[in-house]
């Protein structure tokens, strides 16, 4: 078979690829207009109301890493898509792909992880389903989370809501998640211990739309990291995206460690960071409300919507140059979800 013919790791990393495996496998055999829009979260009609239903499947290696495990990053990742299109998280149900010989006391440990992150998103495991496969086939445990949640009345975000003048706003440092998991892998050790981002931001959502009730778009900026992210809302939205690179928030250890490892920050994968598109009178009151939440004290603004260079993200620099920042192309971080 031709190359471009095969699966490749890149094709897990949220970026490019990721977008045209979606594009010309299933987006071509299952358009209609709820998939179309592409959010984190379908949101669907009933009854008068609306429902927020999302997905997520985690193959993240190794299971256990400073800050986090595969099942706190399964319970949180479905929780933040739901809380992405402003929706309250009520349901999950959880489905568990077990390799043969996995020992006992991991897959407890797992579960217990899952148990404490119910009970930090106050939501309900209503449902669950487990297989098993032979040893060698299934890398210890694969995880995947459904969720629902209800939209409340008035709320409207969607990916494609972004408006110029429109105030870009980042919850916290990114990076964190992706260094943590791939100094375990290359086995690098730091004077500061890297640990994940991984975290509910169910709450930190409810605080930041009572603070400002018009916020447009709001996207978590997991796999891909923040580049990717912005290249979707600004192709979503038809509008361009400028961003300050002295404003962009890296901790230091992070920005050391991908100096060493030759990545750039913007394309590193995060878990509890989430990017918001806040119209400009009510930035400020958004920035506010984010920064008594512990896991968003460190919310900034790092740009706005433009119109010119429509569907672009552009970085300016701080020796005044510009350049385009583009959606991650390659495999850069692969399993880390």
């Amino acid at each position: 078979m031709r190359k471009e013919e095969l699966i490749t790791m890149a094709h897990g990393t949220g970026g490019r690829m990721t977008q045209q495996l979606i594009d010309k496998v299933f987006g071509t055999r299952f358009s209609n207009p709820i998939l179309d829009r592409m959010n984190d979260a379908a949101i669907l009609p009933v009854g008068g109301g609306r429902l927020a239903f999302s997905i997520d499947g985690h193959v993240v290696s190794p299971l256990f890493f400073p800050g986090g495990d595969i099942g706190k990053i399964a319970i949180f990742g479905t929780v933040n898509d739901l809380a992405m299109m402003g929706a309250r998280p009520l349901w999950l149900v959880a489905s568990f792909i077990i390799e043969e010989g996995l020992p006992m006391e991991t897959l407890r440990k797992i579960a217990d992880s899952m148990a404490e992150a119910v009970k930090q998103t106050g939501v309900q495991l209503v449902g669950g389903d487990t297989k098993v496969v032979e040893k060698e086939k299934g890398d210890g445990v694969y995880v995947s989370v459904a969720g629902v949640g209800i939209v409340p009345e008035g709320r409207n975000i969607d990916a494609s809501n972004a408006q110029p003048r429109d105030v870009l706003i980042v919850s916290a440092p990114i990076g964190n998640h992706g260094i943590t998991i791939m100094t375990l892998r290359e086995g690098l050790k730091f004077d500061v211990e890297i640990t994940s981002d991984a975290a509910p931001l169910n709450g930190i959502v409810e605080d930041l739309l009572k603070a400002a009730p018009h916020v447009h778009v709001m996207r978590d900026a997991s796999r891909g990291g923040l580049a990717t992210v912005l290249n979707e809302l600004s192709s979503a939205s038809g509008v361009g995206i400028e961003i300050d690179e002295d404003t962009v928030p890296v901790e230091e250890p992070v920005e050391r460690a991908c100096a060493l490892l030759g990545l750039d920050p913007l394309y590193v994968a995060n878990e509890g960071v989430f990017v918001a598109v806040v119209p400009p009178e009510e930035a400020d009151a958004a920035l506010q409300a984010m920064r008594v939440h512990p896991l968003s004290k460190k919310a900034v603004k790092i740009g706005e919507v433009v119109e010119s260079h429509p569907e672009r993200v552009v970085l300016r620099t701080a020796l005044g140059a510009q350049r385009i920042v583009g959606p991650l192309s390659g495999d850069l971080l692969p399993r880390i979800c």
